[in-house]
C-alpha cells in the first residue's frame, strides 16, 4: 500500500461529531506521519431541520447523505459517523470498513433537580428525540409527559436549562467524548434501557472502489466492538428497523460469547417483546437475525405491522 499524501475526512459540523472527526484525524496522522489529514465539515438535512420529530422527516440517513455525496465527487476520502446514526441498508456503492472502540454505550438521564428517573414526580417532563427511549419510558413511567427533544447536543442541554424540561434522556457516549460528564445524574442500565444498536460506537464508512482508503483505515478496527454492533445491526435489519421503530439492540462479549438482548415495542410502550441470544461472536450477524426470529415468534410481526399502518 502507498502511503497517502492527504486524506479528506466528511463529517457533520455539531461539536460532537466534529470531536469524532479530529479523534480519527488525530489517530490517521499517527498512522500516517506524511499525510496531511484534514476535515470537511457540512451540514446535513438532519442538522437543519430541528422543528419535527427525526422519525417524520426521513430518518437517519438524513444525517449522511450529504457526506456520501462528498465522497462520490471525490471531496472527501472517507466520513465518520456515530453508528447508531447509520441506516441499518448501506446504501450500494459504500462500505463500513472501520468500527471503533465504543465507548459507554448506555443511556445516561440527564437533570438539573432530580437524580434519577425513579425521583421525577407524576407529570414531570421528559424529553427525548429517540422512539426507542420514548416506548421504553411510557411503558415503564406512564406517569411522565415524554416530549420530543430534537438539535445538537448543546441546543438539547440548553433546553433542558431553560426549563423546558424537567429531564432529559441522552447517549452517555456524546456527554463523556465532550467532557460533560459532570451533567449526568445516572447511567441507565441495559435493564432500564437497553441502547440503540451501534449506540457509542464509530463507524468509518468509504467508497466501495475504493480499496486504498480502506487500507488506509483498516489499523482502527476493534473486532470486539465491531462483532457486538454487527450482531446489534443485524437484528436491527431483520426487523426492519430504523427511527420509525422502537427498537433496542445492545451486545457484548461475555466469558467468550456474544450475548445480544433485543427488544421490540409499539411507541407507547404498550406492546413489547423482547429475548436474548448468546453464540460465538464470529457468527455475529447470524446471531443478530436469529435473535429477531425469536422476537418474530413472540409477536413482533404484529407490532411491525401496526407501525407500518401509522405511517
Amino acid at each position: 500500500m502507498s502511503s497517502p499524501s492527504r486524506i479528506v475526512i466528511a463529517s457533520r459540523e455539531s461539536r460532537l461529531a466534529m470531536w469524532q472527526a479530529e479523534h480519527v484525524q488525530a489517530r490517521l496522522s499517527t498512522l500516517h506521519t506524511g499525510a496531511e489529514v484534514v476535515i470537511l465539515g457540512m451540514t446535513t438535512q438532519g442538522d437543519q431541520i430541528l422543528d419535527r420529530p427525526l422519525a417524520l422527516i426521513g430518518g437517519k440517513g438524513l444525517f449522511i447523505k450529504e457526506l456520501e455525496v462528498a465522497m462520490q465527487e471525490g471531496r472527501a476520502d472517507l466520513a465518520v459517523h456515530s453508528m447508531k446514526d447509520v441506516p441499518m441498508e448501506m446504501p450500494e456503492g459504500f462500505l463500513l470498513p472501520v468500527i471503533s472502540a465504543r465507548e459507554n454505550p448506555r443511556d445516561a438521564f440527564v437533570s438539573n433537580k432530580y437524580a434519577g428517573l425513579d425521583e421525577l414526580p407524576a407529570g414531570a417532563v421528559v424529553g427525548t428525540s429517540s422512539l426507542r427511549r420514548e416506548a421504553i419510558l411510557r411503558a415503564c413511567y406512564p406517569q411522565l409527559e415524554i416530549r420530543s427533544l430534537r438539535g445538537n447536543l448543546d441546543t438539547r442541554l440548553k433546553k433542558l436549562d431553560e426549563g423546558q424540561y424537567d429531564a432529559i434522556i441522552l447517549a452517555a457516549a456524546g456527554l463523556i467524548r465532550l467532557g460533560l460528564k459532570e451533567r449526568i445524574k445516572a447511567v441507565l442500565t441495559p435493564e432500564q434501557s437497553l441502547p440503540a444498536p451501534g449506540q457509542g460506537a464509530l463507524g468509518i464508512e468509504v467508497l466501495a472502489g475504493r480499496s486504498d482508503a480502506v487500507a488506509w483505515v483498516a489499523p482502527l478496527n476493534d473486532p470486539e466492538t465491531a462483532h457486538c454492533v454487527k450482531a446489534e445491526r443485524a437484528f436491527s435489519r431483520a426487523l426492519g428497523g430504523s427511527c420509525q421503530v422502537p427498537l433496542g439492540g445492545y451486545a457484548i462479549l461475555d466469558q467468550g460469547q456474544l450475548w445480544l438482548r433485543g427488544f421490540v415495542s409499539t411507541p407507547d410502550g404498550s406492546r413489547m417483546v423482547s429475548g436474548e441470544v448468546r453464540g460465538d461472536p464470529a457468527a455475529d450477524e447470524a446471531l443478530g437475525r436469529q435473535l429477531a426470529e425469536e422476537l418474530r415468534r413472540q409477536g413482533a410481526d404484529a407490532i411491525l405491522a401496526s407501525l407500518a399502518a401509522c405511517k
